[in-house]
């Protein structure tokens, strides 16, 4: 994707006597706390209503106590939906897109001939590779999982993998892929924000990344050795049966496909990529399955339901079309809201402030940066404010510490962007556990990058390896961890 260009709401925009003091600041953060983990896990209500809860305090906090008009609160939704209005917009195109492969015979194909290929014994390390690669080359870890994930979930299946696992590796090798592409959004934002060069901050995040997703490989493969003859007797032939008597699955059903990545790895955004894969979808369901021109366009808006005459195959292949967006984002809508109060109210870049006031040392300012990602992530509810918050907030910092800015960048990216997909409620993680149909806390403890690469962030800064200071372009001076 390319960069993005908008002005954040930040903490410098508000008049010092309009800050919220760090009593202020903690008590919509712990009401987020409470309810959240309350409504969604003591009471086991869907997020929708304790994301409510939480924005109903946080705007009664930032009106009464702060003194903020309405304008200010409003203004702070807003500048939110707006970031994250791409990511909505994408959204509403997957769940069509998905709805449209499936009746063109794409996403089936793909699970008829991943059947014949794959093992369960290198199933999960190939899953993940072959995610990061595609990720790589089309900059977007969401694209890849909305489209290969969701044939790849299938496949998984057919081969006796839980589908937890399979959407894990799947998660660790998109995530892993888009942190190294240069077409990346988030990967551009990082070095954007940071007034890093886009390829520094690449080359910067490149030993940490080999290593969080080279663990994470290893972890795959003797998950696989485990998996090693748990296929029922049959049962793969059972579902190749079952999508070849129910879908044409000639070679022109991966025409979707080839639109799709073709046109991403031309440069073109993501959003129109993935439209002109919906056209492409209906095209090849008329072209190729023989379905009218209306019943196609009803898939895009309503779903499909195939009836294979195998209940595990329907399963998979049931998607909802369009209409069938509505719950994910309207929770994803909830979640922006709720972080553009925080963000607008300056509640986000106090609870920086503060963390970066316990700073020693230039070994302490990577690793609290990494923290303030993930604590922006847990509370706004989406990658792009984990990085913008911290990345502007504590960049004067870097320069006191005479660090090198992609030291900055690297760590916002490291926390920041994978580790959104593990919280329950963010964007991030409301879409990935759509698409797959699996819970976010049943994948999260196999979405191994997710885990491994803010850890391996704090310990190769604990270590003192690949932090740099300002001393001249070709430096490459590693910080001691007593620095």
């Amino acid at each position: 994707m390319a960069s993005l260009d908008f002005e954040p709401l930040t903490y410098g925009e508000l008049s010092p006597e309009r800050r919220p003091t760090l009593a202020q600041a903690l008590v919509p953060v712990l009401g987020v706390v409470v309810f959240l983990g309350i409504g969604s896990g003591y009471l086991e209500l869907a997020p929708h209503g304790p994301l409510l809860w939480s924005i109903v305090l946080t705007g009664l906090v930032g009106y009464y106590w702060i003194g903020l008009s309405w304008d200010d609160l409003y203004d702070g939704i807003a500048d939110s939906l707006l970031m994250g209005l791409q990511a909505v917009l994408i959204l509403f195109v997957i769940y069509a897109l998905i709805a449209t492969w499936v009746s063109a015979g794409t996403i089936p194909g793909l699970m008829y001939y991943g059947l014949s290929i794959l093992t369960p014994e290198v199933f999960l390390p190939a899953t993940a590779i072959l995610a990061a690669a595609v990720a790589f080359s089309i900059g977007s870890s969401w694209t890849t999982a909305g489209t290969l994930g969701v044939a790849f979930v299938g496949i998984g299946s057919g081969l006796g993998i839980p589908e937890p696992m399979t959407a894990g590796a799947i998660l660790s090798g998109a995530y892993a892929g888009d942190k190294q592409s240069p077409l990346s959004d988030t990967t551009n934002l990082a070095a954007a924000v940071t007034n890093t060069d886009l390829y520094d901050h690449i080359r910067a995040m490149r030993t940490g990344t080999a290593l969080a997703l080279g663990i994470s490989l290893v972890l795959y493969a003797l998950l696989g050795l485990r998996a090693g003859g748990a296929i029922p007797a049959g049962q793969v032939a059972e579902i190749q049966g079952a999508l070849a008597g129910t879908y044409d699955l000639s070679p022109l059903v991966f025409l979707p496909l080839v639109v799709t990545f073709g046109l991403a790895l031309y440069g073109s955004p993501a959003l129109p990529s993935l439209v002109a894969g919906v056209f492409a979808g209906v095209f090849t369901t008329i072209l190729v399955q023989g379905v009218g021109f209306t019943a196609a366009w009803d898939v895009f808006l309503n779903g499909t339901a195939p009836e294979t005459g195998t209940k595990l195959v329907n399963d998979l292949l049931a998607a909802g079309g369009v209409s069938g967006s509505a719950w994910t984002i309207s929770v994803v809508v909830a979640a922006l809201s709720l972080g553009g109060l925080l963000e607008g109210m300056g509640v986000l870049a106090v609870l920086a402030h503060y963390l970066a006031r316990g700073v020693r040392s230039a070994t302490g300012l990577v690793v609290s940066t990494g923290a303030s990602a993930i604590l922006v992530n847990l509370f706004s509810a989406q990658q792009y404010m984990a990085i913008v918050v911290p990345g502007m907030t504590l960049r004067n910092l870097y320069d006191e510490y005479d660090l090198e800015s992609r030291n900055l960048s690297r760590a916002v990216e490291a926390a920041g962007t994978p580790t959104g997909a593990l919280i329950p409620w963010h964007a991030g993680a409301v879409y990935m556990a759509s698409v797959f149909g699996v819970a976010t806390l049943e994948y999260a403890p196999y979405y191994f990058f997710g885990f491994l690469s803010p850890l391996v962030l704090f310990v190769t800064t604990l270590l003192g390896w690949n932090t740099t200071r300002q001393e001249s372009p070709q430096s490459e001076t590693p910080v001691s961890a007593d620095d």
